[in-house]
């Protein structure tokens, strides 16, 4: 008995564990390989602004002004200065997301509002005057390239979506967070950056990945939804009222056929059609959105569909994928489904289709990153030396 207490032991001081593994990589083996930096200046208006998140794909920039002309959001000195002189010449002063523009559109009218949007107007207002309609907007957070996975996972994993990383770091030696006060050029880091790493390196997190999302407890269950009969302005200002980038879209019910107003609602138990996101605005100009603001959400993303496959040249409707699991599916399955499909939450549903809630990339982040930790504190319990047989 002691010979065989006494070989697990020796097993477990030769495993290392998936904290040891996150701890010993950096976030700069993530942002090597990541494009330059897009950003937009801070007298740039928000149409265009909108245009270089579509063009770029992204659903976020930074925004850059003059040194010593704004206060950075949250406070932050985030610089960039010139390769050659060390000179100060940009300043991040925030973070300008789909959602801060959605929420800027919404405007302060009520659900049900008949108020008409002048869409053009709001859209030609610069974009540091919309940095922090979004909670988000509000704090700016840099990364130390040097700082350990493990470290950084607990920024992300606190609701936290986009850092700034810089090319090169002014504390080499430093291994924490570190907010940098100046670098030649950064590189946007993201949560699903974070999901593509550990996606690929699946294998090392196969102990805590093997387990179920319900087994993690990672299954989110406060779902508010929209009925598929809920208008486009409608469902914009719901995202405003909650600070909400995605809204599942759930059948609706015979009282909502009857022409009653429909708001956002409770989505558990309900039947999953689909989900409307700042994603699905990006896919047509100010124009088409103007055009479509009091039509369905299901009626705009069909037109928004087409709209997609007519710019791409091709008959085949583009759209973001609706991705579902169920509590008993495995966290493996979950990162991969997300990262292909590149999504920030995957609803969970149960076998008849109905919605029981969602796990977000935050949820997934931060199962692993409490699972790692609890790894490594099992391997320090272990003894420094074995027990006599």
């Amino acid at each position: 008995m002691a010979s065989s207490s006494s070989e697990e032991i020796s097993k477990k001081k030769m495993k290392v564990s998936v904290g040891c593994w996150l701890r010993e990589r950096r976030v700069r083996d993530i942002v090597r390989e990541k494009r330059r930096l897009v950003e937009v200046p801070y007298n740039a208006t928000l149409s265009s602004t909108v245009n270089a998140l579509v063009a770029n794909n992204v659903v976020a920039v930074p925004v850059a002004a003059p040194p010593g002309r704004y206060i950075g959001a949250g406070g932050s000195m985030i610089l960039e200065s010139d390769p050659a002189t060390g000179a100060v010449r940009k300043h991040y002063i925030g973070i300008i997301t789909m959602l801060d523009v959605v929420v800027h559109i919404a405007g302060d009218e009520p659900v049900g509002a008949d108020d008409e949007v002048d869409l053009d107007r709001k859209m030609a207002l610069p974009v540091s005057s919309v940095i922090g309609h979004s909670l988000e907007g509000l704090t700016l957070w840099s990364l130390n390239p040097n700082t350990s996975i493990l470290d950084c996972m607990e920024t992300f994993s606190k609701g936290v979506h986009w850092a700034l990383v810089p090319v090169e770091s002014q504390a080499d030696g430093e291994m924490a967070v570190e907010l940098v006060k100046a670098s030649p050029g950064y590189r946007m880091l993201t949560q699903m950056d974070f999901l593509s790493f550990l996606r690929a390196n699946m294998n090392e997190l196969k102990d805590i990945t093997i387990h179920s999302v319900g087994e993690l407890e990672v299954v989110n269950e406060n779902v508010f939804a929209i009925t598929k009969n809920t208008k486009v302005i409608d469902a914009i200002r719901s995202m405003r009222s909650y600070s909400l980038g995605i809204i599942p879209v759930i059948a609706a019910d015979a009282s909502d056929d009857s022409g009653e107003e429909t708001i956002l609602q409770d989505g558990r138990g309900k039947s999953l059609i689909d989900a409307f996101s700042v994603i699905d605005l990006q896919s047509c100009s100010i124009a088409q959105l103007q055009s479509m603001l009091n039509v369905t959400v299901m009626e705009f993303k069909e037109r928004a569909s087409e709209i997609t496959a007519t710019t791409a040249g091709t008959v085949e409707k583009q759209s973001q994928k609706l991705i579902t699991c169920h509590s008993e599916t495995t966290l493996a399955e979950v990162i991969t489904e997300a990262a292909l499909a590149h999504v920030h939450r995957v609803w969970v549903v149960d076998e008849q289709g109905l919605l029981r809630g969602f796990v977000s990339l935050t949820d997934m982040l931060g199962a692993i990153r409490n699972k790692a930790l609890a790894s490594e504190n099992e391997l320090q319990d272990v003894p420094a030396t074995e027990p006599p047989i």
